[in-house]
C-alpha cells in the first residue's frame, strides 16, 4: 500500500497563494523505488476529478492549461514527497486536491484523501 500525508490547504484571497505538500510513504512505494509519476488533481463541488499537475521521477512535468504559468509542481526523491505551488489564485481555483501516485511499469494507482483550496474574498 501506499500511504499519504497532504498538507498546505486552507482559505486565500484571490490573487494569494498557497503551497500544498504531499509526502507518499508504505512498503510499495519503497519496495518500487523508481517509476512513480506524482501528481495533483483536484475536483470541485459537482464536476469531475480533473488533472492539476504531474511529474515524474526523472523531472518532467504536465501542466493543465488552466494553471500553466500560475501553478509549479516539484518534488523530492529523498523525501518521497511532492509540492504544488499556486500562485495568483483564482476562485475558479477553489476545489480538493488530491495527491496521486501511479506507477508507470505496472500502473499501480494511488489516491490521497485530498486536501481543500478555498479562494475567496
Amino acid at each position: 500500500q501506499v500511504q499519504f500525508v497532504e498538507s498546505g490547504g486552507g482559505l486565500v484571497q484571490p490573487g494569494g497563494s498557497l503551497r500544498l505538500s504531499c509526502a507518499a510513504s508504505g512498503s510499495i512505494f519503497s519496495h518500487y523505488r523508481m517509476g512513480w509519476r506524482m501528481g495533483w488533481y483536484r475536483q470541485a463541488p459537482g464536476k469531475q476529478r480533473d488533472l492539476v499537475a504531474t511529474i515524474t521521477s526523472g523531472g518532467t512535468t504536465n501542466y493543465a492549461d488552466s494553471v500553466t504559468g500560475r501553478f509549479t509542481i516539484s518534488r523530492d526523491n529523498d523525501k518521497s514527497t511532492v509540492y504544488l505551488q499556486m500562485n495568483r489564485l483564482k476562485p475558479e481555483d477553489t476545489a480538493v486536491y488530491f495527491c496521486n501516485a501511479w506507477h508507470v511499469l505496472t500502473g499501480m494507482d494511488y489516491w490521497g484523501k485530498g486536501t481543500l483550496v478555498t479562494v475567496s474574498s
